[in-house]
């Protein structure tokens, strides 16, 4: 977003780590799995040229939090969604978590693949909406709605649930699935996943012709009045 005047851009292939290997075939094979879970061939470094501390500031793609992940705290490595990840310190590498359960893969809503974050410094991921943390004890389960994960630690064993009853199904208006996470570790949870945001701003978007779908009748027109929405 912004930076102070010591700071340098330079792009890089990959992500700086020595995870992604010495030769030429190394550094393409990980940089293609990085595209896997959204990210760019090449990443942008930072580097301070002066001989005092400079300040970068960074911001998420969309509204909601940034999660700052200690890679200590957690045993090296964190597992979140898809192209949520922002930035981190040099050494930090990003690859993939492939999902081996089928289930998981197809109704999850992230699909087979999610973001590996795996070093010894720091990282940011983002998320939409509102951010819950949630601290798993030893076989403890949590039960959340697909796709509102933002990531969780290593041990945590995730996996998707039937939610059963024709009621459920059918009227319920949640989806058919929803994930378990078993503990121990730690999860964090998102409030609005940027694929349910699209969603809404697609539904709320005019119809060609540039008209909403109240324009024109008496009960729209009303609706927009209570609303706030006073366009005339």
């Amino acid at each position: 977003m912004m930076m102070e005047n010591n700071i340098q851009m330079e792009t890089i292939f990959g992500d700086g780590s020595q995870q992604q290997g010495s030769g030429l075939f190394g550094k393409l094979l990980n940089a293609g799995k990085r595209v896997l879970t959204g990210e760019s061939l090449f990443m942008t470094a930072f580097l301070n040229q002066g001989n005092t501390k400079s300040k970068v500031s960074f911001a998420s793609p969309y509204p909601g939090k940034i999660l700052p992940i200690d890679l200590t705290q957690f045993q090296g490595k964190f597992i979140c969604q898809k192209s949520s990840f922002l930035c981190a310190a040099k050494g930090v590498s990003v690859g993939i978590e492939f999902s081996q359960k089928l289930g998981r893969g197809l109704f999850g809503g992230e699909g087979f693949i999610m973001q590996k974050i795996e070093g010894d410094g720091m990282a940011f991921v983002h998320s939409g909406g509102t951010m819950a943390k949630k601290e798993l004890a030893h076989g403890e389960v949590l039960k959340v709605d697909t796709g509102c994960i933002i990531g969780f630690t290593k041990d945590v064993d995730y996996d998707i649930e039937f939610i059963g009853g024709i009621k459920n199904s059918i009227f319920g208006g949640e989806g058919l699935f929803y994930a378990t996470l078993k503990g121990p570790g730690t999860v964090y949870i998102q409030s609005l996943p940027f694929s349910r945001l699209a969603d809404r701003i697609i539904a709320s978007a005019p119809r060609s012709g540039g008209n909403s779908r109240d324009e024109g009748s008496l009960l729209g027109g009303l609706g927009n009045l209570l609303d706030g929405d006073n366009r005339f």
